[in-house]
């Protein structure tokens, strides 16, 4: 081999390897302004957020103050006193007007129970149709269906107008 190719092929070797060095340090280069990008995005959306946040913050301030200002002037309301507030219900009470005379009567919703009147209806037997009472309840359980058959128990009159089953055997 001659001297010029050798030196050829060494300029070559030198070139390609520099330019993948510098392709190596472009390439991180991009990929750190990539990342300052996505960093500067992620902080201007954030502070559009924060902006925003203020904004409807200064809204809400502003329609307080113009609600302060509508109460004030327009409806001449204010802010209570500390000698405006009641310390018991008696004082509630007392600010209270009495009834007019042509007023209906008040509705009242308690009542006391009258003695030796009962308030619960007696229960009543659906097959027997007597009143069940706490000594006719056994009696009426072993009355019920001894001795007798599904024909004869549901063949029997009830006390209801009209005829219940029919037993055909």
């Amino acid at each position: 081999m001659s001297r010029g190719s050798r030196l050829r092929q060494t300029g070559w070797f030198v070139l390609l390897t520099l330019c993948g060095v510098i392709f190596v340090v472009l390439t991180f280069h991009v990929n750190s302004v990539k990342n300052k990008v996505h960093l500067a995005e992620r902080t201007i959306i954030q502070l559009e957020r924060e902006k925003q946040t203020l904004e409807i913050e200064f809204e809400a301030r502003a329609s307080q103050q113009q609600l302060a200002n509508w109460n004030k002037i327009d409806f001449g309301y204010e802010a209570p006193r500390a000698d405006q507030y009641l310390d018991n219900p008696r004082q509630l009470a007392a600010l209270g007007l009495a009834r007019d005379a042509n007023a209906p009567a008040p509705i009242r919703v308690a009542r006391a129970e009258e003695e030796g009147k009962q308030t619960l209806i007696s229960m009543v037997s659906p097959v027997t149709g007597t009143p069940a009472g706490p000594d006719r309840t056994a009696a009426a359980r072993s009355t019920v269906s001894a001795g007798r058959s599904l024909a004869e128990r549901l063949s029997r009159s009830t006390g209801f107008s009209g005829q219940i089953a029919e037993v055909s055997e």
